[in-house]
């Protein structure tokens, strides 16, 4: 199985289901005893630089390896950039991969790069037409934590899928593949906003409600909003009203949550852990992922903010660590 396909096919595998041991080339490849229960996907939007950080190519002409030098891991034989120290302890629970291509399927273009790497899938011939201007459509393939939110039993009191601290892109330029595309809405992923200005406060809009909105006001407007829907289920198709009604028992359900309100809430930590991480927007949204695996999110995507300030000052153009120039 090549790596693109196993990527593919683990937008599926990973929710649950299972690969025979053939499928990875080997008839004695024992089952895990513990599979993961959930994932923390860190996006680093632009991408870390192979040669300076993971493939370091010290054998190589000078023309093509990096500027920085290998250092050992706990990992033997695997080597990985000099200013990565910490990292290098945990080289044993590292699978590095150098070996990725986009196959000749990419176009070189933003919005295709994340809907390749988002949803496993090749961009399809209308981001080679649009570019950039290609905006997210209802019949895009999933985000990969959407199909394994929408194969696992629902959570009792979380949302199935959470992005944070932010939408890679605004309208109009919304990236591709962060969505749920063709599974439905209702499989979109649940967004906590985080700010580098305040880095300990992270919002989630859709629980959030009106100073004014008093526990008996919400009540009356749930009891109407059943009435409605009861009207509707007469004039609709049913299927896509029954649809709607399982987002809105879903919303009500996270709004009269003390618990997951809670679960956002991370000036709790303990101040140890939040120096350890770092406080900054990108520090915190890491801390806020591990919290809400812990509680058992099935996949939580953290996005890289990138401060375009510093972008402007460092980077000449782009943002993240997609940094176009002016990387020395």
């Amino acid at each position: 199985m090549s790596r693109r396909s196993f990527i593919t096919a683990s937008t599926t595998g990973l929710a649950g289901l299972s690969f025979g041991p053939a499928a990875f080339g080997s008839a004695n490849l024992a089952p895990r005893k513990h599979p993961a229960k959930s994932t923390i996907l860190f996006f680093l939007c632009g991408g870390s630089s192979h040669i300076d950080m993971w493939d370091m190519k010290p054998a190589a002409p000078v023309e093509y390896r990096g500027e920085f030098n290998p250092i050992r891991t706990s990992a033997p034989e695997v080597q990985i950039c000099e200013h990565l120290p910490m990292t290098a302890k945990q080289g044993h629970h590292l699978a590095i991969v150098n070996g990725l291509t986009d196959y000749g399927r990419a176009t070189g273009d933003h919005h295709a790069g994340y809907y390749y790497n988002l949803t496993g899938h090749a961009p399809d011939d209308t981001f080679r037409r649009e570019g950039n201007d290609r905006r997210p459509y209802a019949t895009d393939w999933p985000h990969m934590g959407c199909v394994i939110g929408s194969k696992r039993p629902p959570h009792p009191k979380m949302p199935q899928v959470i992005t944070l601290p932010f939408k890679p892109s605004k309208a109009p330029y919304t990236r591709p593949g962060q969505f749920a595309g063709r599974l439905g809405m209702e499989f979109d992923p649940f967004f906590v906003a985080g700010s580098r200005e305040r880095p300990l406060n992270f919002s989630a809009p859709t629980l959030t409600m009106d100073a004014s909105i008093t526990a008996g006001r919400m009540g009356d407007r749930r009891a109407l909003l059943d009435a409605v829907n009861a009207a509707r289920r007469e004039l609709d198709h049913e299927a896509v009203v029954n649809n709607y009604v399982r987002q809105q028992e879903k919303a009500f359900s996270l709004l009269a949550s003390s618990g997951t309100a809670g679960a956002f809430d991370i000036a709790t930590e303990k101040p140890a852990t939040l120096e350890r991480y770092g406080q900054t927007v990108n520090g915190t949204s890491l801390v806020m992922a591990r919290r809400l695996v812990e509680a058992g999110v099935p996949f939580v995507t953290v996005f890289w903010a990138e401060d375009d300030e510093e972008v402007a000052k460092k980077c000449l153009s782009g943002g993240g660590w997609d940094t176009h120039g002016n990387n020395f």
